[in-house]
């Protein structure tokens, strides 16, 4: 069993050691090979807990780490157990309407389609001035830039901005910056995109929970908006500055041969330090940077602006597909439910210490008794969103108590689930014979697709559950999907 510690409801956990701690269940069992990678890459790392394996758990060829994990170390900051693209991630709007006219949403998927090309064009909608603003400011750059609510921000993860002050501050930032990635940052903001991000309609189709969809501003029968778009370009090149990267784009080939040299090695200030940046970042594959140092805090410094930069980038996703659906749908404005990341690093508390907590496609999970003075989540907890697929439904959950033991972390979607599950003859098609209008890039017509049944993302959901992780609050079930 390679040292795996398959954990049930109710288990505390076990002496600290490099076995990753698994939720997932006999139906849907994690992959043993691939538990072996992810402890292969964790076996020489300060863990304050063990590593986690949530469901959905699954290893791109392209990635260094598998994804649904999360991985806490003590002294130690290490970039490559998460994406390069930090600050991806996924948000529900919540919209003021029932489900509208083919017609309408024919409108609106070809409004989203103008807005945001693919191939994406290469024009620059930002400033210089404008990438340092969403370093530092984070959702309040969307405020001002986009008309955005100040209110909704609290719907965002870390209340859309982290503080760059214990790293530098913003000063630092702008003096150690390279030029080139402050440059390629300027186009491309706010765009979504092929790929597996989405943009899809969805009716509630069942409130689970009405006491916190309610507090959440989702009733049955609403139409909602869910989408995952990236963090924007600042993020990947960022990323590719810290650590060998299996794959990237052009633009990060770039920077990584032309600003990596010029950011870590020239800007040294003693041979001391260029031995060490050098060490950290031109021999291995995933440095084991110390938190405690200037080094560190440089690191930390990128990462936070990296973040901000993400935050502000997907509240402009979020502001103008608002605006496209006031114009084919009409009603009032869309509500923010929640914007989640699922690539991120962040400091937080692990047993009682304080850790370094990254997570790779796994959105952090805060019970109601982590955010105490939040205006919603203090009473219902943190909202994590469960993606299936668009042929299946999704769920809107809340984090519960027990999320301590999963490093506060929940799987970002079940979308591999679903696929196993439909190969290995498990599901099937809905019975109901719902459907999914699929638009796409690559045609002017969109295609219907049948609906396939709800065992995978239930699988994935019931694991969760079981082990007191998340809450579930509503289904939901799309209609139609740009992907």
């Amino acid at each position: 069993m390679i040292g795996v510690d398959i954990i049930a409801a109710g288990d505390e956990g076990q002496a600290l050691s490099t076995s990753a701690r698994v939720f997932d269940s006999p139906e849907s069992p994690a992959d043993l090979a691939t538990i072996a990678v992810l402890e292969r890459g964790v076996r020489d790392a300060d863990l304050a807990a063990p590593p986690v394996v949530l469901p959905d758990f699954h290893h791109k060829s392209n990635m260094e780490m598998p994804s649904s994990i999360a991985v806490a170390t003590r002294e130690t900051i290490r970039p490559t157990l998460t994406s390069a693209s930090l600050n991806c991630g996924m948000a529900l709007i919540a919209l003021p309407m029932e489900r509208p006219s083919g017609a309408a949403i024919a409108t609106f998927y070809q409004r989203v389609k103008t807005r945001y090309p693919f191939p994406p064009r290469h024009r620059l909608e930002l400033t210089g001035r404008d990438v340092l603003r969403c370093a530092e400011e984070g959702g309040w750059f969307a405020v001002d830039r986009c008309g955005i609510d100040p209110a909704e921000l609290d719907r965002v993860e870390a209340q859309s901005r982290l503080d760059l002050e214990p790293y530098g501050g913003a000063q630092r930032l702008r003096r150690e910056l390279p030029w080139l990635v402050v440059q390629l940052a300027r186009l491309r903001f706010g765009t979504v995109g092929p790929s597996n991000h989405f943009v899809e309609l969805q009716e509630v189709e069942e409130i689970l929970d009405p006491v916190v969809a309610s507090r959440l501003g989702v009733h049955q029968g609403q139409v909602t908006l869910q989408y995952h778009a990236g963090g924007g370009a600042l993020t990947g090149e960022l990323g590719a500055l810290f650590g060998r990267r299996k794959h990237s784009s052009l633009a990060l080939q770039l920077v990584r041969a032309t600003q990596r040299p010029i950011y870590h090695l020239a800007s040294a200030r003693s041979l001391a330090e260029l031995r060490q940046r050098f060490s950290l970042y031109f021999s291995r594959d995933c440095p084991a940077v110390p938190i405690n140092g200037d080094e560190g805090r440089r690191l930390m410094l990128a990462n936070a602006a990296a973040m901000n930069y993400g935050f502000a980038f997907r509240l402009a996703t979020y502001a103008s597909l608002g605006a496209l659906a006031r114009e084919a749908f009409g009603g009032d404005g869309p509500q923010l439910v929640v914007d989640s990341p699922h690539n991120s690093i962040y400091e937080e508390e692990v047993r009682g210490a304080p850790a370094v907590v990254h997570r790779h496609n796994s959105c952090r999970a805060f019970p109601a008794s982590k955010m105490v003075g939040h205006p919603v989540f203090a009473d219902t907890g943190q909202p994590v969103l469960l993606p299936g697929s668009h042929r299946t439904s999704s769920y809107l959950c809340v984090a519960a108590e027990g999320s301590a033991r999963s490093l506060h972390s929940a799987c970002h979607g079940a979308g591999s689930t679903i696929t196993q599950f439909a190969q290995r003859g498990l599901s099937g098609l809905d019975p109901s014979g719902h459907t999914t209008v699929r638009y796409d890039y690559a045609h002017a017509e969109p295609e219907t697709v049948r609906h396939l049944d709800d065992r995978g993302v239930d699988a994935a959901l019931a694991i969760l559950v079981r082990n007191d992780l998340v809450r579930p609050v509503a289904r939901l079930r799309p209609f139609a999907v740009l992907n």
